[in-house]
């Protein structure tokens, strides 16, 4: 697994936008997708957007338009710019990468951060 900080979140009106960092404390090369999901209060973890091998980003449907991936390879750093909050957005964003090795595949997760957008 990685270790994977994130910074960015915080307060935000609605309509405001924010941008979400997260980069792994130490490089690793087998780290084929990075993204981020989101969790809200009593509701399931979902996805937000994924960068696939530095490719192609998928975006959940609920984010096209208002969200974009990209990265700093100089520093290694995976950015989710989100625009147009609204109160719905309110959810703790949790960093994503997953590692291909040749004994499998590895999940990790940062430890999250609060986004609040207000109305």
């Amino acid at each position: 697994h990685v270790h994977l900080v994130e910074s960015g979140g915080g307060l935000v009106q609605a309509g405001g936008s924010l941008r979400l960092s997260c980069a792994p404390a130490v490089f690793s090369s087998s780290i084929n997708a990075m993204g981020w999901y989101r969790q809200a209060s009593n509701k399931q973890r979902e996805l937000v957007a994924i960068n696939i091998n530095g490719g192609t980003t998928n975006y959940a449907d609920s984010m096209k338009g208002r969200c974009t991936i990209s990265r700093d390879n100089a520093k290694n750093t995976l950015y989710l710019q989100i625009d147009s909050l609204e109160p719905e957005d309110t959810a703790v964003y949790y960093c994503y990468a997953k590692q291909v090795l040749s004994n499998g595949e590895y999940h990790s997760w940062g430890q999250g951060t609060q986004v609040t957008v207000s109305s």
